[in-house]
């Protein structure tokens, strides 16, 4: 395993992130669960992703179970706040001062943790005024809940309002997580320049396109019994924007490019997001122990420049670049039941 610097902050994580959106607490046993945390420690991961929302809290209740009995210091853990929680009423929401203040606590209960080392605002409240936001992510820094504080899915134009708060109230804003893989480069133009120049380093989520850039949807052919494509439980739903046959034919091309190299698609896929420098990690999901140890080894790898290169070429058009899907996929409202 290598190791990276958040940003431009003390916090050093590792590159390859363990996260357990979509399985723990619900697409997965909590035993098999447990193995794959166990497997990450094993294989060198220290740094493990999780939010509120996922399976409703239960994910971060089997993520702090599985670590229980580690040592915390040597263990970075990053959870979120934004979507509804628990009986999912109108202050079980959003970024205000109430629900950041009783989210934080809730999660470190589950988390069976005094702190967490990176608490990230998931999503931007347009109902909550940023002033708010940020001045009870203040209290919950400099009350010793949390060390840093981060943001996901954010425009570029947010994170530079946001930071410029985090200065007046001298806190560590130290993140960006995004979607962000070879399909889906919509950070590059805006939010990793502003990324780079705040200090900001991008932990990124979905590197493998959920499941897609591991080859095996292939065009015109059933679902794999069992893959994320099949999974009534939300994952279909996400990967949905990738199964289109021109997507599926041009990720086949880049069978190749992995053979190459050494690397399986998944291993290609990772290692191709840890090339961009503003990158510090980047998350991998796992329902199998195996899954995690195959997928680790993209750590370190670097890709020449003419991989690189073929990889653009292969893709071509079905590469979403535009910068405005951030905030078109950005919620208008606060969710709430």
């Amino acid at each position: 395993m290598d190791y990276r610097h958040l940003g431009r902050s003390g916090l050093v994580i590792s590159e390859i992130i363990y996260g357990n959106w979509l399985t723990h607490g619900s697409q997965v046993e909590n035993d098999a669960a447990t193995a794959c945390v166990h497997a990450a420690l094993d294989a060198g991961i220290t740094t493990f992703d999780t939010a509120d929302v996922y399976a409703n809290t239960a994910a971060e209740t089997v993520l702090g179970e599985a670590l229980a009995g580690q040592r915390r210091e040597s263990l970075e853990i990053l959870t979120k706040v934004y979507w509804p929680t628990g009986p999912k009423g109108h202050n079980d929401t959003g970024l205000g001062r109430k629900h950041i203040m009783e989210a934080i606590d809730g999660s470190l209960q589950r988390l069976q943790t005094d702190y967490v080392d990176l608490y990230q605002a998931h999503r931007f409240d347009v109902t909550t005024p940023l002033e708010e936001t940020m001045s009870a992510f203040a209290d919950v820094v400099h009350s010793g809940k949390a060390h840093y504080i981060g943001v996901s899915e954010w425009t570029a134009d947010q994170i530079r309002a946001g930071a410029a708060l985090a200065r007046e109230l001298k806190i560590p804003f130290v993140s960006s997580q995004p979607q962000y893989s070879m399909l889906w480069r919509v950070i590059e133009e805006e939010v990793v320049p502003a990324s780079a120049e705040l200090g900001l380093g991008q932990i990124v989520w979905s590197p493998i396109a959920q499941g897609v850039l591991t080859g095996k949807y292939k065009p015109g052919q059933p679902l794999p019994e069992g893959s994320r494509a099949t999974d009534d439980k939300g994952g279909s739903n996400m990967i949905a924007r990738w199964m289109r046959d021109d997507v599926l034919e041009r990720v086949q091309g880049l069978t190749p490019v992995a053979d190459e190299l050494g690397l399986s698609m998944a291993q290609l896929a990772v290692a191709w997001v840890l090339q961009n420098d503003n990158v510090s990690g980047a998350i991998i999901g796992a329902s199998r122990p195996e899954q995690v140890t195959e997928n680790v080894k993209a750590a370190g790898v670097r890709i020449p420049a003419e991989a690189m290169a073929r990889i653009d070429e292969v893709l071509g058009d079905v590469v979403e670049r535009d910068p405005a899907r951030t905030k078109q996929d950005m919620p208008r409202k606060r969710a709430v039941a």
